[in-house]
């Protein structure tokens, strides 16, 4: 309320974001995620992680380059491809590989022109994690490759069951091929507020800067300051809200299994990632749910045409009514 009220805090804000916010960045990835950062080089403030994924191709893509991106996935990951002239590539997310992609499956021709690659881990929308056993071939295929490596790590403090999700930028040699992308508005709620942070390699974060200080004027001060306080306490409204999460993911697991829908509760995220009953498809099935018992849910084929056959039921309405759509989807012919 302070920094709202001090006429200080109403001139435009640096692009890169108050010394103090980006000190408060490197701080918490530090004591949380186990990378070091230099605050002044390898930090810069964002207008929301999303903003990042979409300037990040303006950036670094030329007209023709290719940009791998895992699918089904995040849609900006290919907007904001198309955005630069760039040509978006999907690697397939699958069930028997446990969503990951199959980086040996990508063709010659394409690796050539390949000079973006944007990951999810903890994933949007199939909930799915990666261990650093991952991270670690993604760093060696792109620096195989000479590939930019842009892992968005907007759900990593969205963890269940004593899971905690690693930092891309803690595998060896990550920071020199590499970015990550954090959101206050996943680990804090602070979603209209727009802020979020890039970390990484310095050179990358020099040229997103060049981006960002044509194109935005950085984000409200009172608002950096509110996230530096985020950043800076407990984190206890973190574990809490988590808790919250944990009850929401047990009661909609529950109730799907006892339709018969094979569903594994997710480690991390606020999403639960269904198969469609057979004689669905992801469309047709999510029709039925709003059209017959007022269920809003998102077909899988809107995140790219390999999540169809699936379903994404977000956890954000409380557990009383998360039991309510269940029972109203028992009384579902499927």
């Amino acid at each position: 309320r302070e920094a709202v009220l001090d006429p200080n805090t109403h001139q435009y804000p640096s692009y890169a974001g108050m010394p103090q916010f980006r000190k408060a960045a490197a701080e918490w990835c530090e004591k949380y995620k186990g990378i070091k950062l230099d605050p002044a080089t390898e930090v810069i403030s964002l207008i929301g992680s999303k903003e990042a994924v979409a300037h990040i191709p303006l950036a670094f893509v030329n007209p023709g380059d290719v940009v791998l991106y895992t699918e089904p996935g995040y849609p900006v990951y290919k907007i904001g491809t198309l955005f630069a002239g760039g040509e978006p590539y999907p690697l397939p997310l699958k069930a028997e590989n446990n969503f990951l992609p199959d980086l040996d499956s990508i063709p010659a021709d394409v690796l050539k022109k390949a000079k973006l690659f944007f990951f999810n881990y903890p994933n949007n929308p199939t909930s799915a994690t990666a261990d650093m056993a991952f991270f670690e071939k993604v760093v060696e295929f792109c620096k195989k490759n000479d590939i930019i490596a842009v892992h968005d790590n907007a759900y990593c403090q969205m963890t269940y069951d004593g899971y905690e999700a690693p930092s891309f930028l803690a595998a060896k040699g990550a920071m020199d091929i590499g970015m990550e992308l954090y959101s206050h508005s996943k680990t804090y709620n602070m979603t209209g507020w727009r802020l979020g942070f890039a970390a990484g390699n310095k050179a990358l974060i020099k040229g997103l800067g060049k981006v960002k200080s044509n194109v935005d004027s950085g984000v409200f001060d009172a608002i950096q300051i509110a996230g530096i306080a985020a950043l800076s306490s407990s984190q206890t409204c973190v574990d809490d809200a988590n808790l919250v999460y944990e009850e929401r993911r047990n009661a909609l697991i529950e109730g799907l299994k006892a339709m018969g829908l094979e569903v594994n509760p997710p480690k991390a995220t606020f999403y639960v990632w269904a198969p469609v009953p057979k004689g669905f498809t992801s469309i047709s099935f999510a029709k039925l749910l709003l059209e017959e018992a007022g269920i809003v849910a998102t077909p899988g084929v809107g995140f790219g045409d390999a999540g169809e056959g699936y379903i994404r039921f977000a956890l954000t309405k409380p557990v009383d009514r998360i039991k309510e759509a269940v029972e109203r989807m028992k009384k579902l012919q499927f």
